[in-house]
């Protein structure tokens, strides 16, 4: 079962949603002027985006922690190739925050310069699988396919948004020499997310009081973001998500695959993606008690 091609086309390997993405917008990104203060944050689709956007905008910007601010993540850490509120890039203040879904050798050419700060954040696939199965559901811009066992072909096939999960993970870890890259994992986050929050300080030369850390802690937990209209994206631009079968933000846990796979489709993804996956260095938890 091919991609409906109103929902993807595929552009230099990757797949991309047709309405707000363009051939060109991807071909001019590649000379897109790179300030040696931005940072980049990458990550596959479900993988812990908009909570790393989260804690991003929570490190720099003081009116986030303390609500002063009413400015939504999407703003603060905006998507390079998804502009949705046509904001103007090339003004904004230093230093600058993007979030993209782009493989390494779509990025701009100006990242490679081993200086600007590049954050990549990964999770086990199976968990991605689901979490992906289910935002499918709520999001417009997605294509609904309600049989899981197509949706986990299309997904190991790399026939969905953002392509192969494996091509992209690999991709930004085989060529890891080339950037400033900090790796991280989902399951990092939900084991120690204090610990993170200090990593991508220390990563960024960011240094917080006791007090400003504590908050950066607090706010980024699931549950708060949940509550949180500028962190959950249930109030994205132009009505892209169809509030009635779900939320943004779902469960924030480890190992909820096991809630939706059978036996036989586990063992179908294992069979493709277990193998490749044993050289990279990802310690990958597969479930929630491992996590905690």
């Amino acid at each position: 079962m091919e991609p409906s091609e109103k929902y993807l086309y595929k552009y230099k390997g990757m797949y991309f949603h047709p309405e707000y993405v363009t051939p060109e917008l991807i071909d001019s990104l590649e000379e897109f002027e790179i300030r040696v203060s931005d940072v980049f944050l990458i990550t596959y689709p479900k993988s812990g985006t908009v909570w790393t956007q989260n804690i991003l905008s929570l490190i720099f910007h003081e009116g986030h922690r303390d609500e002063t601010e009413d400015i939504h993540v999407i703003d603060r850490v905006p998507w390079l190739e998804y502009n949705l509120n046509k904001l103007d890039y090339a003004n904004r203040p230093s230093p600058r925050l993007f979030t993209t879904h782009l493989p390494y050798y779509l990025v701009p050419r100006g990242l490679k310069n081993k200086r600007v700060k590049v954050i990549y954040v990964a999770r086990n696939p199976k968990d991605v699988l689901v979490s992906y199965f289910h935002f499918s559901k709520i999001v417009i811009t997605l294509e609904e396919i309600p049989d899981f066992n197509i949706f986990m072909e299309r997904f190991l096939a790399g026939k969905v948004h953002s392509s192969s999960w494996l091509d992209h993970v690999r991709g930004w870890y085989d060529h890891r020499d080339e950037f400033s890259i900090l790796f991280l994992t989902y399951e990092e986050m939900i084991k120690d997310l204090r610990g993170v929050v200090l990593r991508i300080c220390d990563f960024l030369g960011k240094e917080l009081s006791e007090d400003d850390l504590d908050t950066v802690v607090k706010k980024a937990t699931f549950e708060n973001m949940k509550e949180d209209p500028r962190a959950n994206y249930e109030t994205m631009p132009g009505g892209l998500l169809e509030k009635d079968k779900g939320h943004f933000l779902r469960k924030g846990t480890v190992g909820d695959w096991k809630n939706t796979m059978t036996v036989a489709q586990n063992e179908r993804f294992e069979e493709v993606f277990k193998e490749k996956m044993k050289d990279l260095p990802f310690n990958y938890v597969w479930n929630n008690e491992e996590a905690i």
